[in-house]
C-alpha cells in the first residue's frame, strides 16, 4: 500500500498542496516553522480523522476560511482507492471510493498509518490510556471482530458507571455487571492475543535498538489471581462512593521496563524515544504481516534528541520494515535512507518537489 497523491486545502498555514508522492521514502525538508510538521499532521488526518497533535477543528483551519478539505489516491496492489474528508464549520464529511462514509474507521482501514512526532515519548512517559491505545489500533487491524467488541465494552462502561453514580436498586446494577464483564472478557481476549503477536516483534526491535534489557508486559486491567467477577465484587463499596468503575480493560497498561528500572521514570530522553519507537515499529511489522501490505510511516524530525548512531541503527530499522516513509528534516538529509527519496522543500507554507 502506497498513498500515490496526497492534496489538502485550507489545513493551517497550507492554503494549496498538491503532491505525487514515492513509493518508499520521502523527504520534506525546510526551515522550523515553514509547514512541515502541519503536512505530516494533514497526511495523518486522512487516515485518522483526528489531529495527532490533539488540535481541535477551528485550530486546523486556515485563518479566513470556514474549512479544510483532503484528498488521498492510495494504491494497495492492483486496487485503488480514494480518500476524501472536510471538516470545519459544516462538521465532519469523509468519502471513500466517492461514497459517504460511515465512520472514521474506514479511514484506518485503506489508510493505516503509524507517527513518530516529537511527541511519541508519551508511549513510554504518558499514562496508561496511551498504551491502550497502541495496543487497540494493533488488535484493530490484526483481531477480526475487536472494534465491535471493544463499543459494546464502552457502551456497557457507560452504562454501568451511570448506574454507580444514581445509586440505584442492586438489581439494576448487576444486570449491567454480567454485561460489562461479558463484554471485558471479550475485549481482554483480543487485547491477549494481539500482544502475543506483539511480543517478540518488542523484545527483537529493542534488541536491535536498544542493545536489549527491555521487557513488556500486558496487564489486564484487574489482579492476576482473581475473576473480573471477583475484582468487581472486592471493588464494590469503593464505586458506589466515586461513582466510577475501578476494575476492568479501561484499567489495562502495557508496562515497559529498561534494565529493570521502570522506563517512564529513568531513562533518557533520547532512550525514550528509541523505546517509543521500538513499540512504534514493532507495531508496524505485526500489521503489515497480517495485512500483507506496506503501511505508511511517518517520522516527523527524527533526528531529534538521537545521537548519530542512534539515528542510524532507527532508520535502518525503518528501512528494512520496506514500508512507505515520510519523514522531515531540516535541510535536504538525503542521508537519511539508503536509496534517494522523492524530496520535497517546504518554505512558509508553499510545498515544492525537488528537480
Amino acid at each position: 500500500m502506497s498513498l500515490r497523491t496526497f492534496q489538502c486545502t485550507n489545513f493551517r498555514c497550507l492554503a494549496e498542496v498538491r503532491l505525487e508522492l514515492g513509493a518508499r521514502f520521502n523527504l520534506v525538508h525546510g526551515a522550523n516553522a515553514s509547514g512541515k510538521t502541519s503536512l505530516l499532521e494533514a497526511v495523518a488526518y486522512l487516515g485518522r480523522g483526528k489531529s495527532f497533535r490533539g488540535a481541535a477543528t477551528d485550530r486546523l483551519v486556515r485563518h479566513g476560511t470556514r474549512e479544510f478539505v483532503l484528498f488521498g489516491r492510495v494504491q494497495a496492489g492492483e486496487r485503488e482507492s480514494t480518500l476524501g474528508l472536510r471538516n470545519g464549520y459544516g462538521g465532519l464529511e469523509i468519502h471513500v471510493d466517492g461514497e459517504r462514509a460511515a465512520g472514521i474507521a474506514e479511514l484506518a482501514e485503506r489508510l493505516p498509518l503509524q507517527i513518530v512526532d516529537p511527541d511519541v515519548h508519551a508511549l513510554v512517559a504518558g499514562g496508561p490510556e496511551e498504551r491502550r491505545r497502541y495496543l487497540d489500533w494493533v488488535a484493530f487491524h490484526v483481531e477480526h471482530g475487536f472494534l465491535e467488541a471493544w463499543r459494546r465494552f464502552r457502551k456497557a462502561l457507560r452504562q454501568r458507571s451511570a448506574a454507580l453514580r444514581s445509586a440505584g436498586d442492586a438489581g439494576t446494577l448487576a444486570g449491567w455487571d454480567r454485561e460489562f464483564v461479558t463484554a471485558a472478557m471479550r475485549v481482554h481476549a483480543h487485547r491477549e492475543r494481539t500482544f502475543e503477536r506483539l511480543a517478540e516483534v518488542l523484545e527483537r526491535t529493542a534488541e536491535r535498538l536498544l542493545g536489549g534489557g527491555v521487557g513488556f508486559r500486558y496487564r489486564r486491567g484487574w489482579p492476576e489471581d482473581s475473576t473480573l467477577e471477583e475484582a468487581l465484587a472486592r471493588s464494590r463499596e469503593r464505586e458506589l462512593e466515586t461513582g466510577i468503575s475501578a476494575v476492568g480493560p479501561h484499567r489495562a497498561d502495557v508496562k515497559l521496563t529498561y534494565d529493570e528500572r521502570q522506563a517512564r521514570k529513568l531513562v533518557s530522553r533520547g532512550q525514550q524515544k528509541l523505546l517509543a519507537c521500538t513499540l512504534v515499529l514493532a507495531a508496524t511489522e505485526v500489521v503489515q504481516a497480517e495485512l500483507g501490505r506496506p503501511l505508511l510511516l511517518l517520522l516527523d524530525d527524527p533526528a531529534a534528541e538521537l545521537d548519530r548512531q542512534a539515528l542510524a541503527r532507527l532508520m535502518a530499522a525503518v528501512a528494512d520494515l520496506e514500508a512507505q516513509v515520510i519523514a522531515t528534516a531540516l535541510g535536504p538529509s538525503v542521508d537519511l535512507f539508503p536509496a534517494a527519496p522523492r524530496t520535497f522543500h517546504v518554505e512558509q507554507g508553499m510545498i515544492t518537489a525537488a528537480g
